[in-house]
């Protein structure tokens, strides 16, 4: 069962994938791509995940992982180094 916390790795692995950066939808498409099954499994997260990959990417710009969104264009979610 996947937990909320996992989401910031998920969040990193599909901007890792699109070389470092991406809009939500592209994230979003690549979580789901690859974890259907684990998000369909995982029980509440399940009907949030959408939103809890927001506080995941929060969560990266506050540990200095992903840029600050005024330090990226709009709508594009950034890793600080890649």
């Amino acid at each position: 069962m996947m937990h909320k916390d996992e989401l910031q790795c998920l969040v990193k692995e599909a901007l890792e994938s699109a070389n470092g950066s991406a809009n939500i939808v592209k994230v979003s498409e690549y979580i789901w791509n690859h974890y259907e099954k684990e998000l369909k499994e995982s029980g509440n997260l399940f009907y949030t995940w959408q939103y809890d990959i927001r506080w995941a990417a929060n969560e990266l710009r506050r540990k200095g992982i992903m840029k600050d969104a005024e330090n990226s264009p709009r709508g594009v979610w950034e890793l600080v180094s890649y």
